[in-house]
């Protein structure tokens, strides 16, 4: 039967969609106020919609019910959810959980779950993610990590580390590298023959 005069159907009412109150989306014509999940019944926008086929749906429930299935898979805090996805028809199968042991196996994972952070070896004080510095395994303030002699910031291209304190490569070489002739100063007197 011919459109007389008429905007397109709506995907969702099959009533007159007239163009000040259209939405297309994947080649359809929808209501605005018509343009909403067919599962959780949300409100969508350009951002939120997911189509599949002539169905549309806000991302958690296109991803709930075509996306991924199993353990591991899920999308952002949606996978967090308690929901089972039974509105959807789908069938929720809940696998055993390991039995955990009294102990935990890693103190450090512990203590950074729980607000005990690791300490800084220079000062002593408490070191959290936003201002740590890794070296030589341990992790320091941004301003604790200089060199132990002459103070200057360090940088992973120019740290060096020795029983546990950090230097930068040239005070490191003038303290502990290899001395005598040719190294950098004459450390050794040399006999005069007479």
């Amino acid at each position: 039967m011919p459109n007389w005069g008429g905007g397109a159907k709506c995907g969702a009412c099959e009533k007159t969609v007239y163009h000040a109150e259209e939405i297309q989306c994947n080649g359809r014509s929808f209501h605005k106020t018509c343009f909403h999940c067919m599962a959780c019944r949300k409100a969508l926008d350009s951002t939120t919609v997911a189509a599949h086929e002539s169905e549309i749906y806000c991302k958690v429930c296109y991803g709930r019910r075509y996306g991924p299935k199993g353990i591991g898979y899920g999308q952002g805090a949606g996978c967090l959810s308690t929901d089972t996805g039974e509105h959807l028809g789908l069938q929720f199968q809940q696998s055993p959980k390991p039995a955990r042991s009294a102990t935990t196996s890693n103190p450090s994972k512990f203590a950074a779950k729980f607000g005990e952070s690791e300490k800084c070896p220079r000062c002593g004080k408490s070191v959290y993610a936003a201002e740590k510095v890794m070296g030589g395994g341990k992790p320091w303030h941004k301003t604790c990590f200089r060199c132990a002699i002459c103070g200057k910031s360090l940088e992973s291209t120019n740290v060096t580390d020795k029983d546990g304190e950090l230097y930068c490569k040239v005070c490191y070489a003038k303290n502990f590298g290899p001395t005598g002739i040719g190294f950098g100063g004459l450390t050794q007197q040399v006999e005069k023959k007479e």
